[in-house]
């Protein structure tokens, strides 16, 4: 899901720009009021974790990658705010070192990856957990749903991102003149490598990790 530069028109940059600023800046201000002391090392963890785990990139059709995430993994141990800012982090230290995803695109994949996939899915996780205990199989299967609905939401997201680029942005000849791929190739493509591989790999990881911590430390797993 990381989109390189010159894929996103800077119009389209700039708007996730615009709009994830003042987010980034909400969450530094809910963090700074509600995170504990002892979470500070998890939140490290986590934004170490989601950088290792979104390293491992396939190249998909239309310039983009696929990949898991570990953000609603992030959003049940610390929040969706506390995930935010883990996710941009890895997100900005992959850009400007490793040049995965574009310095012109990080509002976009920041707005995909680190704010729709964990509020889309811990919010999913607390509604399938709803009543359950924090030791429960449910609340596991809870996590593992959310993080595939997640991820899948954030997939679909970058697809419609590159597909309207060669709708609003052409040469006079007509030509696309960032990504050549229209709605009807991105969102399939997108669709289908996330919802059959991905959103699987991304489930399962995050099942199997709160399962493990409901047997060593529950407390950790939000309600």
């Amino acid at each position: 899901m990381h989109i390189p530069d010159g894929y996103l028109s800077p119009q389209t940059g700039g708007i996730f720009y615009a709009i994830m600023v003042p987010l980034w800046a909400l969450a530094a201000r809910i963090l700074n009021r509600t995170l504990k002391a002892r979470q500070v090392p998890y939140l490290a963890f986590s934004a170490a974790f989601i950088f290792i785990i979104m390293m491992f990139n396939v190249p998909i059709p239309g310039g983009s990658t696929g990949h898991a995430v570990g953000g609603v993994l992030a959003a049940v141990l610390l929040g969706p705010w506390a995930a935010m800012i883990a996710i941009t982090v890895a997100l900005v230290i992959q850009a400007l070192i490793f040049g995965d995803g574009g310095i012109t695109a990080i509002g976009a994949n920041c707005f995909n990856m680190a704010f729709i996939m964990p509020f889309a899915g811990y919010y999913i996780y607390k509604l399938v957990a709803l009543g359950s205990d924090k030791s429960s199989f449910r609340r596991a299967i809870a996590a593992g749903t959310g993080a595939y609905v997640g991820l899948i939401l954030a997939s679909l997201f970058t697809a419609v991102e590159f597909g309207i680029q060669p709708i609003f942005f052409k040469n006079q000849a007509g030509q696309a003149l960032y990504c050549p791929y229209g709605l009807k190739v991105a969102v399939p493509v997108m669709f289908l490598e996330h919802a059959l591989l991905f959103g699987i790999i991304e489930a399962a990881v995050t099942f199997l990790v709160i399962r493990y911590l409901q047997k060593e430390d529950a407390s950790l797993i939000q309600l």
